[in-house]
């Protein structure tokens, strides 16, 4: 078909022709809030780098969870504060550890909210990585059963969903295990399959209080210049058990999420970080673009290159605007 026979402008000439062949859709129980919960009490403090997110105690939860539900976004993922630090991450497989209060809280009082959380120790360890130092370098043996507890610890507590996020080698299968052999075989896991050494993340380590004391997360966290070695570690987290397999960054690796699209037949997740989302908010702020409209475009993209589902601090913003305002 050729012009004029053919005009493809037709079906664009107004909004309900538009609407009707929309390849792409964004609702809102596509996404994910991420939540940072902090000890003490009444607290709710703005995180200077990511405008509009806030650290916010264990008290002030079920407000925000119930804010979620009403426009319609049903799950949120956990990170934690801990009150203290320690080498070997201890707070984060406490009974008692702000991650774990925080599920309970709002399993308490928002039961219908969807509860993920992260399972890492960066946020606990006294230095700032993501597994157990043995001689100054991360060993990857002997933290998966740190984080094996952690995971179980947060399953105990009533998480619906947990999601290791350390990039160490083999802890899809050794949660599993776990999860398993105390009788929460339902409790899926949605893995950090592909989580790329980025730049993106600055903002996150602010809000989270957990950038390495030392070096850098490179060693075992993927090199940005890689795509295929993506598909080998999206495949031994689905032979190890995962149930989710995530990309993170998302906006600047489209392309890996569309690979493992196209590879594998679990749902994908996305997750837009946090400097992802703090460089729409500084240009909507200096009015260099219209935020909402490349809020919209950003996500909309994440949806196009095939991932199910998108952790983002836009969450509630989008949802907004999905309903008119």
């Amino acid at each position: 078909m050729v012009f004029p026979e053919y005009r493809p402008r037709r079906l664009r000439q107004n909004e309900n022709f538009r609407a009707m062949i929309r390849e792409t859709t964004l609702v809102p129980e596509q996404m994910i809030y991420p939540l940072f919960v902090m000890p003490g009490k009444n607290r709710r403090e703005p995180v200077p780098s990511m405008p509009g997110v806030f650290r916010l105690s264990v008290d002030q939860l079920a407000r925000e969870g119930k804010e979620c539900l009403e426009l319609g976004v049903r799950s949120v993922i956990l990170f934690g504060l801990p009150e203290k630090k320690d080498p070997m991450g201890s707070g984060a497989h406490a009974g008692d550890g702000i991650v774990q209060r925080a599920i309970r809280e709002l399993k308490n009082k928002v039961p219908e909210l969807t509860v993920v959380t992260d399972v890492c120790l960066c946020e606990y360890t006294d230095h700032g990585h993501c597994g157990c130092l043995v001689g100054g370098e991360v060993d990857n043996d002997t933290t998966l059963e740190l984080l094996a507890r952690t995971a179980l610890s947060h399953a105990k507590a009533g998480a619906d969903m947990v999601a290791p996020s350390d990039m160490m080698d083999g802890r899809v299968s050794e949660i599993r295990s776990a999860l398993d052999e105390n009788n929460f075989h339902m409790v899926p896991i949605m893995s950090y399959a592909v989580k790329y050494a980025s730049a993106f993340y600055g903002p996150f380590r602010d809000a989270a209080d957990c950038a390495p004391q030392f070096g850098d997360r490179r060693s075992y966290q993927m090199d940005p210049a890689n795509s295929r070695e993506a598909l080998r570690e999206a495949t031994l987290d689905v032979d190890e058990g995962a149930d989710i397999l995530m990309v993170k960054p998302a906006v600047a690796y489209l392309d890996i999420i569309r690979q493992l699209r196209d590879e594998f037949d679990l749902p994908v997740a996305a997750y837009h970080v946090s400097g992802e989302y703090a460089m729409i908010k500084a240009a909507a702020e200096k009015g260099w673009i219209d935020g909402d409209r490349v809020m919209a475009e950003t996500l909309l993209s994440i949806r196009r290159a095939g991932a199910d589902i998108i952790i983002t601090y836009f969450a509630k913003d989008m949802a907004r605007l999905l309903r008119g305002g």
